[in-house]
């Protein structure tokens, strides 16, 4: 089987490569490695029965056979093309599931790390609330009271 170029299709239609570009954009005809229009036996036919029917004002039968296996292999691959879609939707929301978990997990470590740290200030502040009442002071108050009495004494004595 040779390839058929939209040239010889043009050219024996009778219409511009244009035009039958513009039937292939318009029919979504797959494009090969190289970019062009990938014009199979089917497709081919199609584009003549197109033709045709426009110079001579009449749908025969083949032509609306074609029409319909070309209708039919479009809808084909727009099914195949849904269906990977939904498929790629199916795995997107798995991946928003997992990571909608981490962050419930990551959450749940924030807020446990926040009470940790409140009962520590807790703790914290109760041991000094503690000293206090018992009358005890903490290294750093001794060494400013130290301080205190030595500057006191410093400037009475003299």
């Amino acid at each position: 089987m040779m390839a058929v170029t939209i040239k010889e299709i043009s050219a024996e239609c009778g219409v511009s490569e244009q035009a039958v570009r513009a039937w292939c954009r318009r029919n979504h005809v797959a494009k090969d490695a190289k970019g062009s229009f990938a014009i199979s036996e089917s497709i081919k036919t199609a584009i003549y029965q197109h033709y045709r029917v426009i110079e001579g004002n009449e749908v025969s039968q083949p032509a609306k056979a074609s029409c319909e296996t070309s209708e039919t292999v479009l809808i084909s691959m727009l099914q195949k093309e849904l269906d990977l879609k939904n498929e790629q939707l199916s795995v997107k929301d798995k991946q928003i599931e997992e990571l909608n978990a981490r962050l419930a997990e990551t959450s749940a470590a924030l807020v446990a790390a926040q009470q940790t740290a409140q009962a520590a200030q807790a703790l914290h502040a109760g041991t000094i609330q503690q000293q206090l009442i018992d009358g005890t002071e903490t290294s750093d108050d001794q060494v400013d009271l130290e301080n205190k009495k030595n500057w006191f004494q410093r400037i009475f004595s003299k």
